[in-house]
């Protein structure tokens, strides 16, 4: 007789969620799916709430990744008042936008995902996690230590708040950098941006080509892919357009203003997560070949962008790209694209750092409540971020519409999730270390 089989909770992601595998008589996979289970409710809870205390309820959504969230907001609350930041308050935002996403790389790579590269993925659950790896190297381990609190104290000893920040506000940011204060956290980004090559390096040679089999076997599903980047097609986080790119490679860009004629969101009965898929491409279907699918972050941003604006991660890209080609549907090879991210923004913060205009006293513009609509957009770790505001004449939030990166992809995952079991599980045989590889293929997208 048939059975399922119930993986509860997924391990080492930032979150609940649970995978279900139903096999037939013969105990193959009929089919399998990853279920959020966590309800959240911002979306109904913000309304009501005056517009300028959006970005200090929303970055609460995820405490791995909330300056996306507060950027966002900052950013639609911007577009709710009509107001353009000043130059030097565009970049604090960017600058920590960048910085914050170097010890979220550092925390999924070494924490999360690596613990199946380095101690292997079918090793005792009871080793196989970040202290099995300070166990087997030590050295390696209190680096990565100690190179995630850096990154984390230098936004700390800049914007006060690493989680739940604070520091911009609508019409800019908060307060100025001084130059002492620009002269102190440069030490610390070339710090960083040293341990971001030497990862990448370590990666290359020691990790991905002992497990291509994997990588060319668990998770591998052919989508779209959505990302954000400038006029030219250069990778962007901050601020730019969206590029929708289908599996063949083509692509349309749009303005985020233009997103709800891009992107439907589809409800399953069994999640509490909404799924977005590419409206234009036809109606959702949870399907191995529906072509309406698309995926978010670090794979997709690189697969969508032309070019990287740095030169270290250009040189990676063009080496990625010779490897894999254009788009890269392999799942797994998040892990490699997410280094690659990691070296673009510690080049990134560096840069910032090094530009004269980031001390420019004169960071914030006057803003008055008013009535009006706001979409502020941004590139999350986890994928693109969509925040979506109405306010009344008093400046009260009456509508409120998010798409997080994880959204994005949770018809990706639970495809993965269908593929990988499907590939793995034959006739009724499966061990731990199989059913972890299933799981593997959810790491890989950092949900």
């Amino acid at each position: 007789m048939g059975k399922t089989l119930t993986i509860q909770p997924v391990t080492r992601i930032e979150g609940h969620a649970k995978v279900i595998i139903e096999l037939d008589d013969n105990g193959n996979v009929a089919n399998a799916r990853m279920a959020i289970i966590a309800l959240r409710g911002f979306e109904q809870f913000c309304i009501g709430r005056p517009a300028e205390e959006m970005p200090r309820i929303v970055n609460r959504i995820c405490g791995i990744c909330p300056w996306s969230h507060h950027l966002a907001s900052n950013k639609a609350v911007d577009g709710i008042y009509g107001v353009t930041p000043p130059r030097a308050g565009e970049k604090l935002r960017r600058l920590m936008e960048h910085l914050s996403w170097i010890p979220d790389k550092i925390l999924h790579f070494y924490f999360l995902a690596a613990p199946d590269f380095v101690i292997g993925p079918d090793a005792d659950p009871s080793v196989r996690n970040v202290l099995g790896i300070l166990k087997v190297n030590p050295e390696l381990g209190l680096k990565v230590v100690r190179m995630r609190q850096l990154g984390s104290m230098l936004i700390e000893q800049f914007a006060g708040k690493v989680i739940h920040p604070v520091a911009a506000v609508p019409g800019g940011f908060s307060k100025p950098m001084t130059e002492e204060e620009r002269k102190e956290l440069l030490i610390g980004a070339e710090e960083l941006l040293e341990f971001a090559k030497f990862s990448i390096e370590l990666a290359k040679k020691d990790i991905f080509p002992k497990y291509m089999d994997i990588i060319e076997k668990v998770g591998v599903i052919k989508t779209g892919f959505i990302g954000t980047v400038t006029d030219d097609g250069t990778w962007e986080i901050y601020d730019g357009k969206l590029r929708m790119m289908k599996a063949d490679g083509s692509y349309e860009d749009f303005a985020y203003e233009e997103y709800t004629d891009h992107i439907a969101e589809h409800v399953e009965p069994w999640a509490y997560v909404k799924f977005p898929y590419a409206k234009k491409w036809g109606k959702f279907a949870l399907e191995l070949d529906n072509p309406t699918i698309y995926r978010s972050n670090c794979l997709a941003r690189i697969n969508v962008c032309d070019k990287m604006p740095t030169p270290l991660a250009q040189a990676e890209l063009e080496e990625f790209r010779e490897k894999f080609g254009r788009p890269c549907q392999y799942t797994i090879l998040y892990n490699y694209a997410r280094l690659i991210e990691m070296l673009c923004n510690a080049e990134m913060v560096v840069a910032l750092l090094n530009d004269p205009e980031i001390t420019d006293p004169n960071v914030r513009v006057k803003v008055e409540p008013k009535a009006g609509r706001g979409i502020g957009c941004v590139e999350a770790p986890m994928g693109t971020l969509i925040h979506d505001y109405e306010a009344d004449e008093n400046g009260l939030i009456r509508r409120v519409n998010l798409i997080v990166g994880t959204t994005h992809n949770a018809a990706p995952m639970s495809l993965s999730v269908k593929q990988a079991a499907q590939a793995l599980i034959k006739e009724g045989v499966y061990d731990q270390g199989l059913l972890n590889k299933i799981e593997m293929a959810i790491r890989a997208y950092d949900p």
